[in-house]
């Protein structure tokens, strides 16, 4: 395989991780997933040929999913979804993503498709209005 399989790799393994990483803490799953997704694209570019291609990929795949489901983690637990069950349910799903990442491009689209999934998720909730909490007082 060439160096842009291992790149997409590297790329989807930072976004399972950045999946990861929200799913126990939303709030620093961005700086979280850049920093666990850089040694995930260290640790792939000591075992194959991809260089700084590789931490990078996997960085920015770590940061872009962080960003992407730490929206979804937030709203699950808003609407009243428990931190544990939540936790497991995207653990699940990270695991899930790292192995489609072995997937070739799968991995590049994974880093993509994760922030526009949760983009489109925020643009679809309904607006709140301070009127309305007023009145539950």
């Amino acid at each position: 395989m060439g160096a842009w399989y291992w790149i997409g790799v590297s790329a989807g393994l930072g976004a399972a991780v950045g999946v990861l990483v929200a799913g126990f803490a939303a709030r620093a799953a961005a700086v979280a997933g850049v920093l666990v997704g850089a040694g995930v694209g260290y640790a792939v570019d000591a075992w194959q040929p991809g260089s700084w291609g590789d931490v990078v990929g996997a960085a920015l795949g770590g940061l872009l999913a962080g960003l992407g489901a730490a929206v979804i983690v937030r709203g699950a637990l808003r609407r009243g979804g428990t931190r544990g069950g939540t936790a497991v349910l995207v653990a699940g799903a990270a695991l899930v993503a790292a192995g489609l990442a072995f997937v070739p491009v799968v991995g590049y689209l994974e880093a993509v498709a994760l922030p526009a999934f949760a983009a489109r998720l925020r643009r679809r909730q309904p607006e709140r209005y301070a009127g309305l909490r007023t009145l539950a007082k």
